[in-house]
């Protein structure tokens, strides 16, 4: 017999293998012949030969001809007394391990096709679910362990996280085992109240998910489909904050690809807002039990809590920051059992400075406005946050949105409102126009909500300007003496060079109208669109370029070229 048919191309050689081990125990011999394949230099015959044992392994556990349980040692089996039968379970249970173990090698090939298709067709055993639990009537803790077993040939990686010896004694004895399910006190049932501890091997898909060799973002997305299933996701977010915490204990320095593929993971994890919206169970129960833990929002609140915290409590790379603290106002901090917990983690983020300040501003505003909480400290680390280069960085926008919602209630204080109005007519001497049009407005609207700081405009007997009580280097807004200054600098810029911004700054020599002005189209302004209106616009017939109209051809009467020539 060949022991490399598909060296030759030949797929029709792997179905006659194929139908040959399926058709008679007396041919499984043949199972090798498949698994050679799988050492093929050839990407095409490799994936031919990892979809041949998705069917020859998936019609296996179908006809429940794989031994179930703690497996014993090949060797050990044969030369027992036990029957045949038993002895072929074994046999191929050993053989289904060496495929495991040939596809977890093959992750890491060369070519995305060879990767791509063993995620496929190895997720296509998870078909086999549905009759597991008619058979043996497992319950939804027993199920996502199998499922996570069968994808583990696929993903795992991080052999050093676990020895073989774990893999194979850590499992339970019990009959409901198919590849190596969670252990539970009376088979086909999770203990009362309690939720299915996973076994270490549990963590082997995610682990692979997560690591920190290879970048895996591709594969991670082709895995978050699975996460819209409630259940699928809540055994991956116990198995998410496991690896996290195991990778970090077990590495002084973690590369930045396995932060990478955590936040990709992670990130990917919506839950539902509302508990009858936990529906969609990958696997399908005709009825569910309130014993199951799995079936209960507040327990996928509580796993998610978990994962973000065992995520974020370690030091990360900057970008990762940026990135965790744009989705934490609306992809996190709503989904927590104790959004409150998040505090430690945004006020260090607010000391690091620049866009993460701001960012983690941004939650701190949610915690403090629907949790209660209470930062004194607030308005004086977004005072802290202006300064002349604020006008000039690429998050100007979403700095002045989010600077125009902390400031939009009218309960604030006079002397706050005074001094952020204040430092920002000082930034706008030295503003570029664009962000003018934008800024002034932004003033215009605190003097709108806030009719006590009006006085800064109208203060005929204020002091000279080398007097002004403003003390632009003081930290603490309620120091900085700025209700008792005036704004000065909107007059000066009255003179500016723009005439759109002339005009906006001329805005406060009438009486301020009582709606506000919406500053949401000027946020995205640039020097490119005002150089483009300017285009726009229609020049006058003609364009005036003397006070004085010119008379004769030497110029003016009392011109010097008149005066010292004539024309004769």
């Amino acid at each position: 017999m060949d022991r490399h048919p598909a060296s030759a191309g030949s797929r029709a050689e792997l179905g006659r293998l194929l139908q040959a081990v399926l058709t008679s125990r007396g041919q499984a011999n043949a199972v090798f012949d498949i698994l050679a394949v799988l050492q093929s230099e050839d990407p095409e015959e490799i994936q031919e030969g990892v979809r041949t044992c998705s069917r020859l392994f998936g019609t296996l556990l179908e006809r429940e001809e794989l031994f179930v349980g703690s497996l014993p040692h090949e060797d050990t089996v044969l030369a027992g007394s036990q029957g045949a039968t038993h002895k072929y379970k074994v046999w191929m249970r050993h053989r289904y391990h060496s495929c495991c173990n040939r596809l977890e090698e093959l992750l890491t090939h060369p070519s995305f096709q060879v990767k791509t298709c063993v995620f496929h067709t190895a997720v296509s055993l998870c078909g086999v679910i549905q009759l597991a639990l008619k058979t043996w009537n497992l319950q939804p803790q027993f199920w996502a362990p199998y499922l996570l077993r069968v994808l583990s040939c696929l993903v795992w990686c991080l052999r050093n996280c676990m020895t073989r010896e774990q893999l194979d004694g850590a499992g339970p004895k019990d009959t409901y085992e198919v590849c190596a399910a969670g252990r539970s006190e009376t088979p086909g049932e999770a203990p009362v109240g309690k939720s299915l501890p996973l076994p270490p091997h549990t963590l082997q898909v995610v682990g692979g998910l997560l690591t920190p060799e290879d970048d895996y973002s591709l594969l991670i997305s082709q895995f978050c489909e699975y996460l819209e299933y409630d259940d699928i996701r809540y055994h991956t977010m116990q198995v998410a904050t496991s690896i996290v915490a195991r990778a970090t204990s077990q590495q002084p320095e973690v590369p930045l690809t396995f932060w990478n593929n955590a936040f990709i993971l992670l990130s990917a994890v919506n839950l539902p807002l509302k508990e009858h919206d936990l529906t969609n169970f990958y696997v399908k129960h005709t009825q569910t039990s309130d014993k199951w833990k799995v079936v209960h929002l507040k327990e996928h609140r509580k796993a998610f809590q978990d994962m973000w915290l065992g995520f974020l409590q370690h030091k990360l790379p900057l970008s990762l920051y940026k990135k965790v603290l744009v989705a934490m106002h609306d992809s996190i901090l709503p989904h927590l059992a104790q959004p409150t917990l998040m505090i430690d983690f945004l006020t260090s983020a607010c000391d690091v400075g620049g866009a993460i300040s701001l960012l983690a501003l941004n939650g701190l505003f949610i915690l403090i406005h629907k949790h209660n909480l209470e930062y004194p400290d607030f308005y004086q680390k977004l005072y802290g946050l202006l300064d002349p280069s604020i006008f000039h960085v690429k998050y100007r926008a979403r700095f002045f949105h989010l600077a125009d919602l902390f400031l939009s209630s009218s309960h604030l204080p006079a002397y706050l409102v005074a001094a952020f109005a204040k430092r920002l007519a000082r930034l706008a001497l030295t503003a570029p126009p664009e962000a003018l049009l934008m800024v002034l407005p932004f003033i215009c609207n605190l003097l709108r909500r806030h009719p006590a700081c009006r006085v800064m405009v109208h203060r005929p007997q204020g002091p000279e300007l080398d007097a002004d009580p403003y003390d632009p280097t003081e930290k603490d807004p309620a120091r900085s003496h700025a209700l008792e200054s005036c704004l000065w600098e909107l007059q000066t810029l009255q003179q500016h060079y723009h005439p759109e911004v002339s005009r906006a700054a001329s805005v406060i020599n009438q009486v301020l109208s009582v709606p506000e002005v919406s500053i949401a189209p000027l946020l995205e302004l640039t020097a490119y669109e005002i150089f483009e209106q300017d285009l726009k616009k229609k020049a006058p017939g003609s364009v005036p370029l003397e006070f004085i109209p010119t008379k004769g051809l030497l110029g003016r009467q009392d011109d010097l070229c008149t005066q010292l020539f004539t024309l004769s």
